[in-house]
C-alpha cells in the first residue's frame, strides 16, 4: 500500500486510532523516569496533593497521544517530523485503566515555497478517554514529503562522548509563588541521549524510523539516528523533577515545602535541530509571569519558558508552559 503523502491530505479530513488501555504499572513506570513527582507515584502519597490521586504525567499523555497519532496517520505517510505544537491542553487527568481514542482533523495542507520535495500539514487532535471525556486537545503540524519525493540526507556530526554527565549538587530554596522572582532563570543541569534509550522510547510512544533503527534512519532526511521530540520533551520535565528535589530537600531544612501541582498545558513547543543519538543537551527554565489561581484558592499558576541546547551550544527546543504552584504559605 502507497504511503500518505502531502498530496493526499486535504482540509476536513479526519483519522482515528485506538482504544489503547493505559495500567497503573506503565503509567508509574513513565513517572519513575521523566516525571516522580507524588501524584503520579503512589496512591497513598498522592492523596495529600493538589490532585488527591494517582494520575498519569501530562507528559506521557503527550506521548500516548503520539502513539495514537503513529497508528491514525504518521506509520503509514511520509511524515517528516513534526517542527513543533501551537498549543496543547491537558483538560483532564488520564487515571489507570483508563482506554485512549485520538481523532486527528487536518486543518490546513500547504506546500513548501522553499523545498519542493515537501510540505507542512497543520492538525487538530483529541484525546478522549473510554468514557467519551476530553484528556487533552493539541493544534500542531507535521512536515510529509510529497509525491515520489525521496528527501536528501542532511550531512550529521554525531557526538562522541563518554563517562556519565555529572549531576549538578546546587541547590536554591524554593519560594512561594507568591515570592518567586520573576525573569530568575535555572539552570536544570544536562542529559546525555543514548541510543538504546532513544529506540526503547520510540518503540513504547514513537515508532517512526529514523527514531528506531540507527542504519535505516540514515537513509532518511535526519541522516542518523535522533531522538522523539517527546522524549526531548520528557527529559525536559526529568530534569525539572532533578533540580527541584535538591531545592526541595534545602528548603525543608529551614520550614515549610511549597506544594506544586499539574500543569494545565503549554504552547509554542519549538523541535529547532534533531537531538542525535549522543547529543548532551543541557536546559534552563525562566518564571515569566505568575498569578493567585481564581479557581483554586491558595494557589497560583506560573508561567515559565523553557530552552535548551546541544554540546555546540546551538538551541534544540523550547517552550512556554504552566503549573499550578503554592501561592504562599498557609501562616502567611
Amino acid at each position: 500500500m502507497a504511503l500518505l503523502s502531502l498530496d493526499d491530505l486535504a482540509p476536513g479530513q479526519e483519522f482515528t486510532a485506538g482504544p489503547i488501555t493505559v495500567s497503573r504499572d506503565e503509567l508509574v513506570a513513565f513517572a519513575q523516569v521523566y516525571d516522580p513527582q507524588p501524584f503520579h507515584l503512589d496512591e497513598t502519597a498522592a492523596k495529600d496533593t493538589f490532585v488527591g490521586t494517582l494520575i498519569g504525567s501530562g507528559w506521557q499523555t503527550a506521548a500516548l497521544g503520539m502513539r495514537l497519532l503513529a497508528q491514525a496517520l504518521i506509520s503509514h505517510s511520509t511524515s517528516m517530523g513534526s517542527p513543533g505544537i501551537a498549543s496543547l491542553r491537558w483538560l483532564r487527568p488520564v487515571l489507570p485503566g483508563d482506554a485512549l481514542s485520538a481523532v486527528v482533523r487536518v486543518e490546513e495542507v500547504r506546500p513548501s515555497s522553499s523545498k519542493p520535495d515537501r510540505g507542512m500539514a497543520r492538525l487538530a487532535m483529541t484525546l478522549t478517554n473510554g468514557r467519551g471525556e476530553a484528556v487533552m486537545t493539541q493544534a500542531f503540524a507535521v512536515l510529509f514529503a510529497r509525491t515520489g519525493a525521496v528527501p536528501t540526507p542532511r550531512p550529521v556530526e554525531l557526538a562522541v562522548a563518554s563517562g556519565p554527565v555529572p549531576e549538578p549538587d546546587d541547590a536554591l530554596p524554593l519560594p512561594y509563588l507568591a515570592r518567586a522572582e520573576l525573569g530568575a532563570t535555572r539552570d536544570l543541569g544536562a542529559h546525555r541521549f543514548e541510543a538504546d534509550d532513544i529506540i526503547t522510547f520510540a518503540r513504547a510512544y514513537d515508532p517512526q524510523v529514523f527514531h528506531l533503527d540507527a542504519a535505516a534512519a540514515r537513509a532518511t532526511h535526519f541522516g542518523a539516528l535522533c531522538a522523539s521530540g517527546w522524549q526531548t520533551a520528557a527529559v525536559w520535565m526529568k530534569r525539572l523533577n532533578a533540580t527541584f528535589a535538591r531545592d526541595i530537600a534545602l528548603t525543608a531544612r529551614s520550614g515549610p515545602v511549597p506544594q506544586l501541582g499539574p500543569s494545565p498545558g503549554f504552547k509554542d513547543l519549538k523541535w529547532l535541530r534533531p537531538v542525535y543519538a549522543g547529543d548532551t543537551i543541557r536546559y534552563s527554565s525562566t518564571l515569566t509571569n505568575k498569578r493567585a489561581s481564581a479557581s483554586r484558592p491558595g494557589w497560583g499558576i506560573a508561567t515559565h519558558h523553557n530552552t535548551a541546547e546541544n554540546q555546540r551550544g546551538e538551541p534544540v527546543f523550547e517552550f512556554t508552559g504552566t503549573v499550578f504552584w503554592q501561592w504562599d504559605s498557609p501562616a502567611a
